[in-house]
């Protein structure tokens, strides 16, 4: 599959835009749009889904839905572990395996669907376009 000529030709007006912002000290990102124009995003603007972490998820609400299901498998883990001291028992430590990581990845989907969420409503304040990927 060939690529789109428009991909890989430079626009160099907003280049020199990014570059001046740049030099102003503004946090730009310059990226393609969904549909493949280049475009100077403010740094508020980029969510996740452009290459932060090289998510594959693309929504915020998707992203909030794998916290989600994290978030139950955590306290799936967290149930697992403390059941055990309900009747007189010890606890089953070998749930801390799903507990840790579980908890750890709940609260990083939790602030990268935050990110995205805010980014969307930025984006949609300013009329930019939606970053592609």
């Amino acid at each position: 599959m060939e690529r789109e000529p428009s991909r890989s030709t430079p626009d160099p007006d907003v280049t020199a835009e990014h570059e001046e912002a740049v030099a102003r000290g503004e946090k730009r990102v310059l990226r393609r749009t969904t549909d493949g124009r280049l475009h100077s995003f403010p740094a508020d603007e980029i969510g996740f889904s452009p290459g932060r972490g090289q998510a594959q998820v693309r929504t915020w609400w998707g992203m909030a839905v794998l916290a989600t299901v994290m978030a139950l498998l955590t306290l799936g883990s967290l149930w697992m572990l403390l059941a055990p001291i309900g009747q007189g028992e010890t606890p089953e430590w070998y749930a801390l395996w799903g507990l840790v990581p579980g908890a750890l990845f709940t609260w990083y989907a939790v602030r990268l669907a935050r990110d995205e969420y805010l980014a969307v409503r930025v984006r949609r304040e300013r009329g930019s376009p939606e970053p592609g990927a």
